[in-house]
């Protein structure tokens, strides 16, 4: 058992670390609103974390593995999402105000008509949960790890649980180093910059994901 945990642990941390919509989205919060909105956006995510262990323990990924048509449809779901959400962002610099003041209010405009689905908790939650492939890796890496003779289901609840608390830690870190440039985007052109660029990475995974099969 302890060997399987110590060998799940290595291969879970190697894949929480890679770079993913999950890391840019909580990224986009520390530019758009700090700290604060970063954390909120990472609770989101562990909370879809949660949803996707559970369909995993109860077998509900295994008939997203089978059936490809729910599968496609979830794909493009979450694909039209990030993209909207990138778009969301670039916008505010393709509608370039003439000075800072008239700047920051379009970026405020936008962000009200966004509204909560496209930020903090609400944002982080649908990334993950409209990932069809987040469900298909617990249904293909948890039971690969449970030893033999242990019940299936609990042991795969616990390796997720694992799994949920090293991605908390790995976004606490994330978000605790990215706070530092939060001074630097003080300056609202800059700001509305970094944002707009996190934008067309997030359509560019969004376009990814769509036409990946």
């Amino acid at each position: 058992m302890l060997a399987a945990l110590l060998s799940f642990v290595v291969t879970a941390t190697l894949i929480v670390l890679l770079p993913g919509p999950d890391t840019l989205v909580v990224l986009r919060g520390v530019v758009r609103g700090g700290r604060g909105e970063a954390l909120r956006t990472a609770a989101g995510i562990v909370c879809g974390l949660m949803v996707w262990v559970t369909a995993a323990v109860l077998g509900l990924s295994a008939l997203l593995q089978a059936s490809e048509t729910g599968y496609e449809i979830l794909k493009i779901v979450g694909a039209c999402y990030l993209v909207w959400m990138g778009i969301s962002s670039v916008r505010a610099l393709l509608r370039a105000a003439p000075d800072l003041a008239a700047a920051q209010d379009d970026v405020s405009a936008t962000g009200s008509r966004a509204g909560l689905l496209f930020s903090g908790f609400t944002a982080g939650l649908l990334t993950n949960i409209l990932n069809p492939k987040i469900g298909i890796l617990f249904i293909s890496l948890l039971p690969g790890f449970v030893p033999d003779g242990y019940s299936t289901g609990w042991t795969t609840l616990g390796l997720g649980a694992i799994y949920i608390a090293l991605t908390a830690a790995y976004f606490t870190v994330l978000v605790g180093a990215a706070g530092r440039i939060a001074g630097w985007l003080q300056n609202t052109r800059l700001r509305r910059r970094v944002e707009a660029i996190g934008g067309v990475a997030l359509i560019g995974l969004g376009v990814r994901l769509a036409l990946e099969g």
